[in-house]
């Protein structure tokens, strides 16, 4: 769903840092890590607010497709604009998560239906790697050097671009990717782009007490809890995906 988040640049916090000594800024018009997570906070409800909407709608024998890819496209297009206009993100990242939520509750319907309680096992698999990541994070057990960056930026990428060139070749020749079955290549393709999914994760919150440590205005908030939101969507879709296949075993 996600490749790196295109958020968490340093250049982005560097260029919306308050560097100037001669203004003296109130706490309450800067980026704090704390006011960040009370955003990442209002934008999962939101979400699931929205993945209920699609959710309900299967439930109730409607098909909810439409908003199921209108989700993901406005979703998709609201993450572009917010990347190069972050004082903007007060406003879009709300935006983006109802979206994203209608899109995650329609995905979400589907594979419940072909794999009866396959939802519960991926939401406990996203928030027990997230706390176990924000875990090691904060007790320095990992550490995010520039090393770290390079290679997880690289993977990440590496990844996005084999989604993305599978994706298009299906359209001209006809086979099926290797991710795509339940074989072991493709589970192993699946926990493998878990693993640095929950890598970016750690780049997630280093950012962020970057972004409050420079004094960052305070919409970076918002634009700190979208980004963290992206790589959370990203890791449950793919925890749907290694389940699905080890559920076809």
């Amino acid at each position: 769903m996600s490749s790196k988040n295109p958020f968490f640049k340093t250049n982005t916090f560097n260029n919306t840092s308050i560097t100037h000594d001669a203004v003296v800024m109130d706490y309450n018009q800067t980026m704090t890590v704390a006011g960040t997570i009370n955003k990442s906070f209002i934008l999962l409800m939101l979400l699931v607010a929205g993945a209920f909407g699609t959710w309900n709608m299967t439930s109730n024998g409607e098909n909810p497709i439409i908003f199921t890819i209108g989700g993901a496209i406005v979703g998709f297009i609201l993450v572009l604009i917010t990347t190069f206009k972050p004082h903007l993100s007060t406003y879009l990242s709300p935006a983006y998560a109802v979206a994203e939520g209608l899109f995650i509750g329609g995905i979400s319907a589907i594979f419940e239906r072909m794999y009866p309680g396959i939802v519960i096992q991926a939401v406990s698999c996203t928030f027990a790697t997230f706390l176990v990541c924000l875990g090691l994070y904060k007790y320095k057990i990992v550490q995010v050097t520039e090393k770290f960056r390079s290679v997880v930026i690289a993977a990440t990428a590496a990844i996005a671009v084999y989604y993305l060139f599978s994706w298009i070749a299906t359209f001209f020749i006809s086979y099926q990717p290797v991710h795509y079955g339940n074989s072991l290549m493709s589970i192993g393709i699946s926990i493998f782009v878990i693993v640095i999914a929950a890598l970016n994760l750690f780049l997630d919150f280093d950012q962020i007490e970057k972004g409050a440590a420079q004094k960052a205005p305070k919409y970076m908030e918002w634009y700190g809890a979208m980004g963290l939101m992206i790589t959370l969507v990203w890791l449950y879709i793919e925890f749907l995906r290694l389940l699905s296949k080890l559920n076809r075993k």
